[in-house]
């Protein structure tokens, strides 16, 4: 087998930091990117441009756009622009690539996730959201498209490493789902009461992003991320347990019906499961360093407090009532913490809102993506309308 075969990809939010590390393994491998796609952040962008050449670029924010067009007037090598979400969602539909690797932040890379499965593309998803607030739409087009969803979040790439062998999958009995615990675990909710922004986000293992650095803060991302397991994996939320694991470096484990228990370790680096997204089902050296288990003096483990971290409680009630519930969830959180990070409200406001919008409605059955926007904007009424 080739041991380093040319690979084209599409990758969608490449200036997040998911985005970028993603950059990082194909500029290991020399893979060529057809498409690159950002919201706004058009300086970083054209650098990948000059690098990467991709034959297409979607910019999102129509600003951007805009300084970008004009950043690439008059070079002849220039990509094709598309503009908006309506370009977002034409790129990720484009043949041309082998996979298309989706880390937009938020809803927003829904209609891309669909996009891309449509069109026939397997589907590499640092998107959580995609299966949060669509689970069942993304999973049904998976399935009709005969594609492959091959996740990125380094909790389910490890939970997805672990069941490669199919037949001690079909053995799955529970799932063991990591968390770092994030900057404030262990704190009650009076110590909570007066934490800011800049405390919120001085994440104690992780590089990432403002956004997903606040759902760490408070456990939301584990919430998130329990949604997520239930569709990719099967198991109901009741056999999904979080175990705080603070050291980061055991990604997820998964256990089978006679108790066995099988992990994935790693540093926290999450070039290893973009990696293994791009290359799976092979193993290819990485931009990685190995893990030293002569400097490791401990591994250490505890139970995620959800009864002070209530985004983490919210989740599992929105899962439990099913249907739009953790659409709802998920909207309610984005609109909260856009406005934590303006000063808005503060720290346990978030979990607040997040467990009010999923208390308000019994959200069960059926739904288009039409209803999933719909009740995206309905949480985030619902959040404005309680601060």
């Amino acid at each position: 087998m080739q041991q380093n075969p040319t690979k084209t990809i599409t990758l969608l939010g490449s200036t997040g930091s998911i985005g970028t590390q993603s950059l990082d393994v194909a500029r290991m491998h020399g893979y060529r990117v057809f498409g690159l796609a950002a919201n706004s952040r058009v300086e970083l962008l054209a650098r990948q441009i000059a690098e990467f050449h991709p034959a297409y670029v979607a910019v999102v924010d129509p600003e951007a756009y805009d300084r970008l067009e004009a950043m690439l007037a008059g070079q002849p090598d220039a990509p094709r622009l598309l503009k908006g979400p309506e370009g977002l969602r034409q790129l990720a539909a484009m043949d041309g690539p082998d996979v298309v690797l989706n880390a937009v932040v938020g809803i927003a890379g829904l209609a891309a996730s669909l996009a891309a499965v449509e069109s026939g593309h397997d589907l590499a998803l640092a998107n959580k959201e995609s299966l949060v607030t669509g689970g069942h739409l993304v999973t049904d087009a998976v399935r009709r498209a005969g594609v492959k969803l091959l996740p990125v979040d380094s909790e389910h790439s490890a939970i997805f490493q672990c069941l490669q062998d199919a037949h001690a999958a079909k053995r799955l009995e529970k799932i063991l789902l990591t968390a770092s615990g994030g900057p404030f675990y262990g704190m009650t909710a009076e110590q909570l009461r007066g934490k800011t922004k800049a405390d919120a986000l001085k994440h104690p293992n992780w590089n990432m992003g403002a956004k997903i650095t606040i759902d760490s803060a408070t456990l939301m991302n584990k919430g998130l991320e329990l949604i997520e397991a239930v569709w990719l994996f099967g198991l109901p939320e009741d056999k999904i347990q979080i175990v705080v694991q603070r050291e980061s470096v055991i990604h997820s484990a998964v256990q089978f019906a006679d108790h066995s228990v099988i992990a994935q370790m790693g540093v926290p680096d999450m070039r290893i499961p973009i990696q293994y997204a791009l290359t799976w089902p092979d193993r290819l050296p990485s931009p990685v360093p190995e893990l030293d288990f002569a400097s490791m003096t401990k591994l250490t483990f505890g139970t995620a407090d959800e009864e002070t971290f209530r985004c983490l409680a919210a989740c599992k009630k929105a899962i439990r009532k099913g249907g739009l519930g953790p659409c709802a969830a998920n909207g309610a959180n984005e609109e909260a913490v856009r406005l934590f990070l303006e000063d808005k409200i503060g720290f346990l406001d978030i979990g607040r809102l997040v467990e009010g919008v999923v208390d308000s409605d019994s959200f069960g059955g059926d739904y288009t993506l039409a209803d999933v926007y719909e009740c995206d904007k309905m949480a985030r009424s619902y959040v404005l309308s309680h601060i």
